[in-house]
């Protein structure tokens, strides 16, 4: 499949999930989290900013615990920082988050 965002054609998977994450953009995330009914503001910015940081640097998305750590510190949510992780992705980390933050869908995943 394609996505075809501002002149740009990227290749997707059935599921919506870029193929290659290198092909993210702004612009892409955007409409992904369109599609996923998600409004992003500062907060899922920060989220998906250290998402993209992760994947340059190991070239895996982040898990969970990676991300619920950085929001518990970062952003200040303390123990309540997975809560707030699934509330602001209703459908799930792997579904959305992951998605629009541009990462291929996981083969296997433990969202613990």
């Amino acid at each position: 499949m394609s996505l075809k965002i501002g002149g740009i054609t990227v290749s997707t998977d059935d599921e919506g999930y870029l193929i290659d994450p290198d092909d993210w953009s702004r612009e892409i995330c955007e409409h992904l989290a369109r599609d996923e009914g998600i409004k992003l503001n500062d907060e899922y910015w920060k989220i998906i900013t250290c998402m993209r940081n992760y994947f340059a640097d190991q070239k895996i998305a982040p898990g969970t615990r990676y991300v619920a750590k950085f929001i518990a510190e970062e952003l200040g949510y303390g123990k309540k920082a997975r809560n707030y992780l699934f509330k602001i992705f209703p459908y799930g980390y792997v579904k959305q988050a992951c998605k629009i933050a541009g990462m291929r869908h996981p083969r296997a995943w433990s969202t613990g």
